[in-house]
């Protein structure tokens, strides 16, 4: 199935968010539009908004991720829904149940949402088209393939630093090949009209047709790589990467590509530095970079929670907010 068709109603509008592929430019923006609009949530008294009140929606994370759980948990909770967090270790999954029978059994208590993080590629694409007609789905994270709430938390970011996209040069270091949040990334920074996107890593660990497939320029040196560039997204680095011959140690893959100062200098003077977390220190990048004036990283975290509110309510509170807004004309009248 069309991933496009797949994530949007007939309407238009998004009912699952599945993957950054396929989506129009004015959605990703729609998307940084309303995240901007929860950014205040937080600083509130009482840090709700009834958008989705009265939704279900449950974390399915049959892969352990402390952060992007945490992170969606709040934004359905500020979003006024209530929360439903399987641990799939001890699931029916784990006794034997099939995932489609764990689905339906959820699907009975009326959950309105999925949010689903698993180590196969397409399972939220599969659970999307299996899912009874009136639930969502967003994906927190399938296998290689995609992370689409962390490619916008991190737009998200990029552009309240740097505002406009058409002039920025981003680069992307680290293991290209295997990372479903660089894939998102790439897509993302491309569809909102980034003027250069650039990967960067040893040749072990980039694809071999990046360029034609990815539209981005490769680099296997750093310095070179982040020269003047606006955005440095450090990739965390998977530790079994390091037993599979496909890097020699984590001191050398710190040695050409960790992101120390002296190397960050040939960026722009006003370059700033994300990373998906969390950080391995002394290997994707030294500790006085991380928590230097350049870094944005724990930006990030807190910009997750407002993105993946945009996100939820996109997906289910448009029901409830076109009933709000009916109630508000009506006593105006």
């Amino acid at each position: 199935m069309n991933a496009l068709t797949t994530q949007l109603d007939e309407a238009g509008n998004l009912k699952h968010f599945l993957t950054i592929e396929g989506l129009e430019r004015s959605l990703l923006i729609d998307i940084l539009d309303r995240a901007e609009g929860f950014l205040g949530v937080a600083q509130q008294a009482v840090k709700k908004v009834p958008l989705c009140r009265g939704k279900v929606i449950a974390n399915l994370f049959f892969e352990n991720s402390t952060r992007t759980r945490t992170t969606f948990e709040l934004a359905a909770k500020r979003l006024s829904a209530d929360v439903l967090n399987l641990n799939i270790s001890t699931s029916a999954t784990a006794k034997g149940e099939t995932l489609l029978d764990t689905l339906r059994n959820l699907e009975a208590m009326h959950v309105d949402m999925f949010v689903v993080r698993h180590a196969t590629s397409g399972a939220a694409h599969f659970i999307a088209q299996h899912a009874a007609p009136h639930v969502s789905v967003v994906n927190a994270g399938d296998g290689r393939h995609s992370h689409p709430t962390q490619a916008m938390l991190d737009m998200f970011t990029i552009r309240r630093h740097k505002g406009d996209f058409s002039a920025l040069r981003v680069a992307i270091v680290g293991d290209i090949l295997h990372s479903r949040v660089a894939r998102s990334q790439i897509l993302a920074l491309n569809t909102l009209g980034a003027a250069e996107v650039r990967v960067i890593g040893p040749r072990t660990l980039i694809p071999a047709d990046a360029a034609e497939a990815l539209g981005v320029r490769v680099f296997h040196d750093l310095r070179e790589g982040v020269r003047d560039v606006d955005v440095v997204i450090m990739l965390r680095l998977q530790r079994e990467r390091m037993s599979s011959a496909l890097l020699p140690s984590e001191h050398e893959y710190f040695q050409l590509f960790g992101l120390t100062e002296e190397r960050l200098a040939t960026a722009h003077a006003e370059a700033i530095v994300m990373h998906p977390g969390p950080i391995n220190r002394g290997v994707e990048m030294d500790s006085q970079v991380a928590d230097g004036k350049r870094s944005v990283i724990l930006e990030q975290v807190s910009n997750g929670i407002a993105v993946r509110m945009a996100v939820m309510s996109m997906c289910i509170g448009t029901q409830n907010l076109q009933a709000q807004q009916a109630g508000e004309q009506r006593d105006a009248h």
